[in-house]
C-alpha cells in the first residue's frame, strides 16, 4: 500500500486484510487498535481477545479467502468500507459494510458492521457491489450529507413524506443494487409510498461522507403484521448535482442478546 494513504483509512483495510484475509490474526487486532476497540459486530466481543477468540477459529474453519475492498471513504475519525468476501471458493459469498472510529493516533477505537448475503443478479441486472467507486466532487461532501440526512428523516422515518422523494432522488437516473428492486425513481416512490409500509427507520446511528458518496448505518424496523423485526441497514448513496443516482445497501437483524453492547 501506498504511504501516502490516509493513515486511519491505511489502519482499517490492515486490519481488514492482514488479519482477516492474511489470517494474522493477534498481531493485526493488535498493531492496528487502539486503547480500547468497542466492537457491536454480532458475535464478538469487545476488546482484542474478543477479536482473536473469534477469528481464529474463523481462520481455521474457512482456509481459502478472497476478501476485496470494493468501496472506502473517510470523514473525520470515521472511516467505511464496503467489501466482497468469498470464502472457501465460493461455499459462501458475503457483502460486508463496515464503519470504524479512530482515535487522535489514527488507530480504530470502535467498529459497527452489517454483513449480508452477496447477489449475483438484481432485477435490473446488477450485483450488490458493482457500479462506479471512484470518490469525486469533494468540494460537495458537507451539501450531500445534508442531502441524505435529509432524505431519511423527511422521507423514510415514522411521520415522513414519502411523496417528497424527488427532492432528493434523481426521476431520470436511479440504479438500484438492492436484490429485490428494480431500477429506476417510480419502483423505490411505489415501495416507499406503501399504504403501512413495512420498512421504517428509527434512527441514523452513523452517516459518513466522502465528496459523491455518503453511507449510513441506521436502526430499521420492519413490522408487516406477521413479522417485527429490528434491523441494522446500512445504505450507500452516490450523488450527482445533488440527487441520488446509486444506491447499495445491507441489512442484518438485531439480535435479542449479543456478546457485545449490541448492534448499535
Amino acid at each position: 500500500m501506498s504511504s501516502t494513504i490516509n493513515p486511519k483509512l491505511d489502519n482499517a483495510q490492515r486490519l481488514y486484510m492482514e488479519g482477516i484475509r492474511d489470517g494474522k490474526v493477534r498481531e493485526s487486532v493488535t498493531r492496528y487498535t487502539g486503547d480500547r476497540y468497542t466492537q457491536h459486530s454480532t458475535g464478538v466481543r469487545d476488546g482484542i481477545e474478543g477479536f482473536v477468540e473469534f477469528f481464529e477459529p474463523f481462520i481455521e474453519r474457512n482456509p481459502k479467502r478472497d476478501i476485496q475492498i470494493i468501496r472506502k471513504l473517510v470523514d473525520g475519525q470515521y472511516v467505511f468500507l464496503q467489501a466482497y468476501q468469498n470464502i472457501n471458493e465460493g461455499e459462501a459469498r458475503w457483502v460486508t459494510t463496515d464503519f470504524f472510529d479512530t482515535d487522535e493516533n489514527d488507530k480504530i477505537i470502535e467498529h459497527w458492521d452489517v454483513i449480508a448475503p452477496y447477489a449475483d443478479a438484481t432485477p435490473s441486472g446488477h450485483t450488490s457491489i458493482d457500479g462506479p467507486t471512484e470518490v469525486t466532487d469533494l468540494d460537495k461532501t458537507e451539501e450531500n450529507k445534508t442531502l441524505v440526512r435529509n432524505l431519511i428523516q423527511d422521507a423514510l422515518m415514522p411521520g415522513g413524506d414519502p411523496s417528497k422523494l424527488s427532492d432528493y432522488i434523481s426521476e431520470d437516473q436511479y440504479i438500484q443494487h438492492n436484490k429485490e428492486v428494480a431500477d429506476g425513481f417510480a419502483a423505490f416512490y411505489k415501495l416507499a409510498n406503501m399504504p403501512n409500509r413495512p420498512l421504517n427507520y428509527q434512527e441514523i446511528v452513523l452517516l459518513v461522507g466522502q465528496g459523491n458518496f455518503v453511507a449510513t448505518l441506521c436502526r430499521a424496523n420492519w413490522n408487516d403484521g406477521k413479522l417485527n423485526q429490528d434491523y441494522a441497514q446500512v445504505d450507500i448513496f452516490r450523488i450527482e448535482a445533488g440527487k441520488i443516482v446509486e444506491h447499495w445497501d445491507n441489512v442484518e437483524p438485531v439480535p435479542e442478546n449479543d456478546v457485545n453492547g449490541g448492534k448499535f
